[in-house]
């Protein structure tokens, strides 16, 4: 299931940790097997996960105290909840590879009561973690439903990669810089030295100036970005703004401003993200890599609320979905990050999912 050999495009949704950590009644994923039947029933046939390699480095069949990933939002529990990541990563794979779901692994480095991630002291520490995970799916002959590992979520973001130390490189946030580089060529060829028929990245999210002509680390099998209306274009003032994304202050902007702000000049903002995604594919042709997005288009949170509305979302999400379609260079297209069990305002909509995983998956990859 490796991207890079890919014909067509996976259609791909991001269930990032709340597979594990939203279990409970009404959280989406108490029942896998329902939740997956209901995602090939939607046209997806690939998922991208969290596989917690931190925690599985610590004691892999412990159980793991965790903060709440967020407070408004509906990604993860929003209580302090227990996890044990085996044997359930090992089950997961399982029933997604009994339904041909390829799975891309991630992580975005949950916090622990132990903050086990901070044990991650050098490049070598990130591969050898990963190593250890792998090995858990290889002994279950389970590898070969992996389509890609992206060993750091957005990378070198604080958020998600606290341990990274820059060194002498003052321009840490920015990925191009040689210590983040370093850090990404060398943690790779560490994993792939155990696991070399895997495909490997470490994803990214882009803004405004981004720098799509740079070079990608050379170990890098695909380029996975995220690209949203909110971070790649001047929909959102960020200047204007200091509310965070995760705040009931930033969920009442959108039901105050943000829907009526696209709908006021819809095909302004339709072509500005278009823009983006055609420099991101010239990008993709120079260097020869094919692109993944499993994050994108619209808002970057968004949840069911009764303010909110979802109509404008939907729109823009498809626009942009069949938009990178076209180019002929995503390997994998998310509809949107919303494409999970427990936004049940998208997620109902059966017949919106059906039309766009079917242009995701008659369209063709050209590398």
């Amino acid at each position: 299931m490796d991207i890079t050999a890919r014909d067509t495009p996976y259609a791909i949704a991001m269930w990032d940790y709340s597979w594990l950590e939203r279990r409970n009644d009404g959280g989406g994923y108490a029942d896998w097997d329902r939740a997956l039947d209901e995602l090939v029933e939607r046209g997806y046939d690939a998922v991208r996960i969290d596989a917690y390699p931190h925690l599985v480095a610590a004691e892999p069949r412990g159980t793991h105290r965790l903060a709440p990933a967020f407070e408004a939002c509906d990604w993860g529990s929003r209580d302090v909840i227990d996890v044990q990541v085996l044997p359930a990563l090992v089950e997961f794979v399982a029933k997604c590879a009994d339904r041909d779901v390829a799975v891309a692994l991630s992580t975005w480095f949950r916090i622990d009561e132990g903050n086990s991630r901070m044990a991650i002291e050098s490049p070598a520490d990130l591969a050898a973690i990963w190593r250890e995970t792998l090995g858990y799916l290889a002994n279950a002959d389970l590898l070969e439903a992996i389509c890609w590992v992206d060993l750091c979520n957005e990378f070198p973001l604080g958020a998600w990669a606290p341990f990274f130390e820059p060194g002498d490189d003052d321009y840490a946030p920015e990925r191009h810089r040689p210590a983040a580089q370093q850090w990404i060529e060398t943690s790779i060829d560490g994993v792939r030295e155990a696991y070399p028929d895997v495909a490997y990245c470490v994803s990214e999210t882009a803004g405004p100036g981004a720098p799509w002509g740079r070079t990608p680390a050379a170990s890098m099998d695909l380029i996975e970005l995220h690209l949203w209306l909110m971070n790649t274009t001047s929909f959102y003032r960020w200047e204007r703004y200091d509310e965070p994304l995760d705040s009931e202050a930033h969920f009442q902007w959108f039901a105050e401003t943000g829907a009526h702000r696209y709908r006021d000049d819809a095909e302004h903002w339709q072509a500005e993200l278009e823009t983006v995604i055609q420099t991101a594919a010239d990008w993709s042709r120079r260097t020869g890599l094919p692109l993944a997005t499993t994050e994108g288009w619209g808002p970057i949170h968004f949840r069911d609320d009764p303010a909110l509305e979802w109509d404008w979302v939907k729109e823009i999400c498809a626009f942009a979905t069949r938009r990178a379609a076209d180019t002929g260079r995503w390997a994998a297209i998310a509809t949107s990050n919303f494409c999970g069990p427990q936004f049940t305002s998208m997620w109902d909509d059966v017949e919106w999912h059906r039309e766009l995983t079917d242009d995701i998956t008659s369209a063709s990859v050209d590398l």
